[in-house]
């Protein structure tokens, strides 16, 4: 971790109400990993105090990249932003993803909660999902991968086409992408987690065996059983995922349905980073029991069998 009080916006693009910053923080690139985050002081004035949360969208050797849309006084601030200013910026934080190689010491160490590391991706297919900001960062996650020699195929879903900004960048980069919109404006018409069904059931060969996603709010006695042929060639040895709950919710029963292991970003609202105020504090599995964990100490990321997911908000943002 590194405190970088002055570290200066190199690029900035706009799409909207979505935005990239681009800074020059070398001691901080140098460290991150995919699924880690910063904390971002937005203004030096007394208001607001604390900073943001960030993930950490890309890096090269010297700079990282935040992707953020506005959603409230800190974003709005932070868009206002313009090329030459400064920003006081901690990181990188938290656990990231486990890609299955990487030369560094934490991507060897076999750390609570995750996924074995030993495990190579190499030469195999792995989904990254992401609904509307969540695709932060899995941009950073997907270049990783293909430098491991697997094969990301990017799921990218919004409300409309101009939640989708960073499609034509996706692409540019040559990643195997499917979008979803809400409306039906872009892609697949409906949410992400219907488009990733909707590909696992067809490469299973049973578009309508198991019924909808719906069945994963039922008791776990009553679901169908998961078949051990799902693990063959043409279903992914991995997902991940980051988006709003509901969306990570019913991917996570589509990874339980068919055998597949999973990690999840979880969002969360924080006040340190560090994992000194408990600001962030959700329910986590551990074992047999549920316990009060730090997600920005712990997490972000976590695999699927330990998130305690939440109940269904009917009012919940879409980007599913």
């Amino acid at each position: 971790m590194h405190k970088d009080p002055g570290a200066p916006i190199l690029r900035k693009e706009r799409w909207g109400d979505y935005c990239l910053l681009c800074l020059k923080s070398p001691a901080i690139a140098r460290e991150a990993r995919p699924g880690q985050f910063m904390m971002v002081r937005v203004s030096d004035q007394p208001y607001p105090l604390l900073r943001r949360p960030f993930s950490i969208h890309a890096r090269t050797r010297e700079t990282v990249e935040i992707f953020f849309s506005r959603v409230g006084l800190g974003t709005n601030i932070l868009a206002q932003k313009k090329t030459g200013e400064t920003l006081d910026i901690i990181g990188p934080l938290g656990k990231g993803f486990t890609t299955g190689g990487g030369g560094s010491k934490r991507a060897k160490e076999q750390e609570p909660g995750r996924l074995a590391p030993a495990e190579s991706l190499n030469g195999k297919k792995v989904f990254l999902v992401g609904g509307g900001r969540g695709i932060a960062p899995l941009y950073f996650l997907g270049l990783e991968l293909k430098k491991q020699g697997a094969v990301p195929i990017i799921f990218y879903g919004g409300k409309t086409k101009s939640d989708l900004p960073l499609a034509d960048r996706l692409k540019a980069h040559k990643f195997a992408l499917l979008v979803s919109t809400d409306d039906g404006s872009s892609g697949f018409h409906g949410f992400a987690s219907a488009m990733v069904e909707a590909e696992l059931n067809r490469v299973a060969g049973l578009p309508m065996a198991f019924p909808p996603l719906d069945w994963a709010d039922a008791p776990r006695k009553s679901r169908p059983v998961r078949a051990a042929s799902y693990a063959l060639a043409g279903f992914p040895a991995r997902v991940f995922a980051c988006g709003p709950e509901a969306m990570m919710r019913k991917i996570a029963a589509l990874a339980d349905r068919y055998g597949i292991a999973a990690e999840f970003s979880l969002e969360a609202i924080m006040g340190c980073g560090i994992g000194a105020c408990w600001g962030c504090a959700r329910k986590i599995r551990r074992g047999d029991k549920a316990e009060w964990l730090k997600v920005c100490q712990e997490g972000p990321v976590f695999k699927s069998s330990e998130v305690v997911w939440e109940e269904d908000k009917t009012n919940e943002v879409s980007d599913r």
